[in-house]
């Protein structure tokens, strides 16, 4: 490790010299008469020659010559990183040259008097819970041992491999837990300390932790779960194991998502539990939440009546007359627009809703605005279900005309931004923006897209095979490679995937692939069908075919052509922005 590297060659200045002794200043491809083929290293038959009759690996002044480390006597080590390793690196700018007080050997010492060589057999040798012995490590001699295969900073590392020898020793006293469906349900709560419920988990034995393990592991590898996510489980379920003590009863939702304000995980560990047959899921809605805080302090039979209609616009009715879900915002829009309605009736002496009348229905909505068009429709809702379950004797809004909703115009985008949103860098934004503009699917449709829908350059969705356009293709085939690169081994079935959703089996979020783009999905949509009926006159029956419109959205759609808005758009190129034409 002395000899130090030999000099550059006097003409290229790239190659090293060919030999040193006897001295030749020039290189083999430079040498007079040259190029020659330089010979094969003596010591491995190598033709990677480097200089002196050696190759890069062989010769002690090479940059790839492997060593011994300097300061813990480590092989694996290159000139380089001046003949040392990391952790001794480390030790160099942090301890002094001193004299070991174990083996006497002259290099760097650390607080506890002992050289890093002396240090890591300690810790080879260190029991868990105990500190390191020093004196009985090194009294039978030194181990060697591989350079940079030792760095651990916290013992992480031998925690879990103790716990894992724990967990499969099976000790007699501690039989495998029997899981029952009854709860114990607790008088009071009493917190447990951050500090001391961290300190529990880490230390204690987890019978919840032993019992979910191997579903656990099995999951883990299924789905292709990082080394993190993994470890953010099994500390969870210590947690919950620490916190309430675990005796084979279900374990809350609700339980897990207070797990993390202590470093928990939610989603993953749902999975886990759900997957052992452990899992209570009371978690509650945010609609739910928003219901509950608006009829607080309602009458009972007004509460009960109104609890009814909640249930089934959230959860639908299978029996006669039977009602289909509605979605959550239509709920929240409704309940935004009835509850001063309801409040003010419950002031004015009103128990149930069976007590308005047609006048005071009337004179309740609001005169204008947005809040008039869903508290209308709230009401009407509402009386709706009651008289149809037979809560109320009469529907007050019966023959009462119904509240228009304030139409919009549709107009077109302009064809510079949606070409620079098909040109998008991201993949995914590009894919997403090209199935909108040239074929008019809506976020959602876009986000529950699976690999199974695109067969043959064909996109099944909604009960319909759409032939993909080109630069769709194109766009598609960019993101598969980026999906394949990214996550090779996701079971998630959807096409549009997000570092979040790889390793489960759910959807994305309807936005995601548009947070990276100046559009708007419902904008680039109105802009394609926008131009669908300029290119085909204003066929309504051929938009409803085509982007599965009802014929009162159709009809909004084909009121915009006279429009001086959409005239100009097109006058000025609309014809180059309709599905028979390539936007980029």
């Amino acid at each position: 490790m002395s000899i130090q590297p030999p000099l550059k060659c006097q003409v290229c200045g790239i190659n090293r010299v060919a030999w040193t002794k006897p001295r030749v200043d020039v290189c083999y491809t430079c040498l007079p008469g040259g190029p020659f083929t330089p010979p094969p290293c003596r010591s491995c038959g190598s033709t990677d020659y480097f200089s002196q009759g050696q190759c890069t690996r062989c010769h002690p002044g090479a940059p790839l010559h492997i060593g011994a480390c300097r300061g813990c006597l480590a092989w694996g080590v290159y000139r380089q990183r001046s003949w040392l390793c990391w952790s001794c690196r480390w030790w160099r700018s942090h301890y002094e040259i001193a004299a070991c007080q174990f083996c006497d050997r002259e290099s760097r010492i650390n607080g506890q008097g002992a050289c890093r060589l002396c240090w890591e057999n300690a810790r080879f040798h260190q029991e868990v819970g105990r500190a390191p012995n020093l004196a009985d490590a090194v009294r039978l001699g030194q181990q060697l041992f591989l350079a940079n295969l030792q760095y651990d900073q916290t013992g992480a590392a031998r925690r879990r491999a103790a716990r894992e020898r724990e967990l499969r020793e099976q000790r007699p006293d501690r039989p495998a837990t029997t899981v029952t469906e009854a709860r114990q349900l607790l008088l009071f709560r009493m917190p447990a300390g951050h500090g001391a419920l961290k300190q529990r988990a880490l230390t204690q034995h987890s019978p919840l932790l032993q019992h979910c393990e191997p579903i656990l592991r099995e999951h883990a590898e299924r789905h292709s779960w990082s080394t993190r996510q993994t470890n953010s489980v099994v500390h969870t379920l210590k947690l919950l194991d620490a916190q309430e003590q675990w005796h084979g009863q279900m374990i809350l939702a609700s339980d897990i998502a207070a797990s993390m304000r202590h470093g928990g995980t939610m989603v993953s560990t749902i999975e886990i539990l759900d997957a052992a047959g452990l899992l209570t899921d009371d978690r509650v809605s945010a609609v739910e939440l928003y219901f509950a805080k608006h009829t607080a302090g309602l009458p009972e039979p007004m509460l009960e009546q109104l609890q009814l209609w909640f249930d089934i616009m959230l959860n639908g009715s299978a029996t006669a007359p039977r009602r289909r879900a509605r979605t959550k915002g239509t709920i929240k829009w409704h309940i935004q627009g009835m509850a001063p309605i309801w409040r003010r009736w419950a002031k004015e002496g009103h128990q149930s809703l069976a007590e308005i009348t047609r006048q005071q229905f009337i004179d309740a909505v609001p005169a204008q605005g947005s809040s008039r068009v869903h508290a209308d429709q709230g009401l009407r809702s509402v009386f709706d279900i009651l008289k149809s379950r037979k809560r109320i004797f009469a529907n007050p809004t019966r023959g009462v005309p119904v509240t228009q909703s304030n139409a919009t115009v549709p107009l077109t985008l302009d064809t510079a931004k949606i070409r620079e949103a098909l040109n998008s860098p991201d993949t995914t934004a590009a894919l997403s923006v090209a199935l909108v503009a040239f074929h008019g699917l809506t976020a959602p449709q876009i986000s529950s897209i699976q690999l199974t829908d695109v067969v043959d350059g064909k996109l099944s969705v909604a009960g319909k095979s759409i032939p993909l356009a080109g630069p769709v293709l194109s766009r598609l085939a960019a993101y598969l490679d980026y999906r394949a690169r990214t996550w090779p081994n996701t079971l998630n079935p959807h096409l549009i995937v997000t570092r979040k959703t790889a390793p489960r089996a759910i959807a994305t979020s309807r936005l995601f692939a548009f947070r990276k783009v100046d559009v708007k999905p419902q904008a680039l949509r109105d802009d394609r069908i926008l131009q669908e009926i300029l290119a085909t006159g204003g066929d309504a029956r051929r938009i409803c075919d085509f982007f599965g419109l009802g014929i009162e959205a159709a009809n909004r759609y084909t009121s915009a052509l006279g429009h001086p808005g959409l005239n100009g758009a097109s006058d000025t190129g609309a014809e180059e922005k309709t599905g028979t034409h390539d936007p980029t």
